[in-house]
C-alpha cells in the first residue's frame, strides 16, 4: 500500500484491464520463482513500525504532516491517520547479532523522531492501541491527504455497501457502527520481514502460523479501545472487523475476509498465495502502471499492489532486486513498549517459525488449521490466561494446555531456531530471556496497560485515568527498559 496511486477514480475498464495484468503477473512470478538462483542472496531482516502522535494530554494530533516535513527522511512514512506515521527499519544483515543490530537501528531512528517531535510540541508513542482514543479520532476528516487513502476507503465503503459493524465482546463489550475504514488507523503494529533460505519457505510459513498464537500471548499490547478494557489483542479483532467488506449475503459470506491468519496449511509455495488472493479477493484499487522496460527482473507492480489490500497476518513479499525472493512480513505484534521489548518479539517469532519448521510436516499431520486459528483468536482475547490446543508429535496426540506454559515449554525451540539461522548463543539467549521474564511474571504490555488503568481508576474517571495511564506508559517507555521492569506502584 505503499505504492503510489496516480488517478481519482477508476472506470469499469480499469478493473477489467487490472485484472488481466494480476493474470499475467501470476504466470510471471511463477517463472521468476523457477529461476535456479531466485531467492539465492544474502538473508536479510526488516521491519517497520507504526506509531501514534499525542499531545501533552495524551490526545490524538493530527501532525504526521508537519513531523514528517520537519525530519525530512525517507525512512518515516505517511500512515492513512494524521495522527500515525511509520519508520521503516533500514534491514540488516540476519547475522549473529542481527536483533542487536536492528535495535541499535530503531533506538537511533526513534531518537531521531523524539526530537524532531520535543521541537513540535508533540509526543511519538508505540502502543497497540492507544488509550485515550475516542470516537471523533476515528472519522474520515481525520485521515492523511494522500490519494491512495482516499481511494482506498472509498473503495472499501462501495464493495461495503453498508457501515462497517464493530462488535467486539471482551471484557468490556465494543457495539458500535464507523462509515468508513479510517477506524484501521486505530491499530499500530511491528511488522516484522523475515527472508528464509531457498526452499524453507512453505514449512517456515506453515510455522508461523502454528506459533503465532504464542507470540500473540506473550507480546500483547492493545487491551483498551475506546476507553473500554477489551481483548489483551484488541487490534486483532478490530481489524479484521473493519476491514470487512463482504456484502451481507450468503454467497459472499462464504468467502473469506481480507483480514485472516490463512485459509489453511499451505501446501505447495508461496505462488499460491497470490493466486489465492487473485482468485478470492475483488480489485480494490485498479491502478495500472507503465510496463516493465529493460533488464532485471519485473516489478508485478499490480500484483504487489492487490496483495498489499489483503491483510493477511503473514503476507508474502516479493522483491525483484538482484536476483529477487519472496520473504515472510509477520503482522501481527503489536507496537511497543519498548524497543527491547519489540525486537525479543521478532526474535521469539522469528526463532519459533525457524525451529518449528524443521518438523512441520509432522506438525501439520496432526493439528487441523482450524484449532490453529482458533488458537490465535483465543490468544489475542486472553493472552497469557489463555488455554489453547497443542500438538505433541512424539505421542501423536493434540493436548489442551495453559498457553503460558506452552510458551515457556518453546523457548527452547525458538533458540534452536534462532541458533540454526546464524544467531550467537548469547544474543539468542539474551532477547528470549526478556520473553521468558515477562512471562514468568505475566508482566505483557496490556497486563501492564490494565493494572495501570484499575490503579489510576481508583481515584478518577475512566477517561481521565486512561490518560494518567497513558502519561505513566509514555515515562516507562522513555527509560527503554522491557516492560516486565517497569515500575508497578500498585503491588
Amino acid at each position: 500500500m505503499g505504492q503510489n496511486v496516480n488517478k481519482q477514480c477508476f472506470s469499469p475498464e480499469d478493473f477489467v484491464q487490472f485484472k488481466q495484468r494480476l493474470h499475467q503477473q501470476l504466470d510471471e512470478l511463477k517463472l521468476i520463482m523457477a529461476r535456479p538462483n531466485f531467492g539465492q542472496a544474502s538473508l536479510k531482516l526488516g521491519a517497520e513500525l507504526e506509531l501514534y502522535l499525542t499531545d501533552s494530554e495524551g490526545h490524538c494530533q493530527l501532525s504526521n504532516q508537519q513531523v514528517l516535513a520537519k525530519l525530512h527522511d525517507s525512512v518515516f512514512q505517511h500512515e492513512i491517520n494524521q495522527y500515525n506515521l511509520e519508520l521503516n527499519v533500514p534491514p540488516v544483515p540476519l547475522d549473529d547479532k542481527a536483533f542487536s543490530h536492528m535495535a541499535e537501528q530503531m533506538t537511533q531512528r526513534l531518537n531521531q523522531l523524539n526530537d524532531c517531535c520535543r521541537d513540535l510540541g508533540t509526543h511519538a508513542t508505540a502502543i497497540g492501541i492507544l488509550p485515550t482514543l475516542r470516537p471523533n479520532d476515528l472519522l474520515k476528516q481525520n485521515m492523511t491527504d494522500l490519494e491512495r487513502y482516499h481511494i482506498l476507503v472509498d473503495q472499501l465503503k462501495i464493495n461495503r455497501g453498508a457501515p462497517f459493524q464493530i462488535d467486539i465482546h471482551g471484557e468490556e463489550d465494543v457495539h458500535m457502527q464507523v462509515e468508513d475504514v479510517t477506524a484501521e488507523g486505530a491499530n499500530t503494529s511491528f511488522q516484522v520481514h523475515m527472508m528464509v533460505p531457498p526452499g524453507a519457505f512453505v514449512d517456515v510459513y506453515n510455522a508461523a502460523m502454528l506459533s503465532q498464537a504464542l507470540v500473540t500471548a506473550a507480546s500483547g499490547n492493545s487491551p483498551i479501545f475506546l476507553g473500554k478494557v477489551v481483548w489483551d489483542e484488541t487490534r486483532i479483532a478490530l481489524l479484521k472487523q473493519v476491514l470487512d467488506c463482504r456484502v451481507r449475503d450468503l454467497v459472499a459470506r462464504q468467502l473469506p475476509a481480507r483480514v485472516n491468519l490463512g485459509l489453511g496449511w499451505l501446501k505447495q509455495s508461496a505462488w499460491s498465495l497470490y493466486a489465492e488472493a487473485v482468485a478470492l479477493y475483488p480489485v480494490l484499487l485498479p491502478n495500472l502502471f507503465p510496463a516493465h522496460q529493460g533488464e532485471g527482473l519485473p516489478e508485478l507492480s499490480e500484483l504487489c499492489l492487490h496483495m498489499g489490500t489483503v491483510w493477511n497476518w503473514h503476507r508474502p513479499v516479493y522483491c525483484h532486486q538482484a536476483t529477487g525472493h519472496i520473504r515472510i512480513e509477520f503482522r501481527a505484534l503489536p507496537a511497543g513498549p519498548t524497543v527491547e521489548d519489540m525486537v525479543a518479539n521478532a526474535a521469539f517469532s522469528v526463532g519459533l517459525a525457524y525451529g518449528l519448521s524443521q518438523q512441520m510436516e509432522a506438525y501439520s499431520a496432526i493439528m487441523p488449521f482450524e484449532i490453529v486459528d482458533n488458537n490465535f483468536y483465543r490468544a489475542a482475547q486472553h493472552g497469557l490466561n489463555a488455554s489453547i490446543y497443542w500438538p505433541d508429535v512424539e505421542q501423536y496426540h493434540v493436548t489442551h494446555q495453559p498457553i503460558k506454559q506452552v510458551v515457556l515449554n518453546s523457548l527452547e525451540i525458538a533458540k534452536t531456531g534462532l541458533i540454526l539461522l546464524g544467531i550467537c548463543n548469547a544474543e539468542a539467549e539474551y532477547y528470549l530471556a526478556i520473553i521468558q521474564r515477562r512471562v514468568e511474571q505475566n508482566a505483557t504490555g496490556a497486563n501492564w496497560q490494565k493494572a495501570a488503568l484499575h490503579y489510576f481508576e481508583q481515584t478518577q474517571h475512566r477517561h481521565y485515568a486512561c490518560i494518567e495511564m497513558l502519561k505513566f506508559y509514555q515515562q516507562q517507555s522513555v527509560s527503554g527498559a522491557p516492560v516486565h521492569q517497569w515500575e508497578r506502584p500498585w503491588q
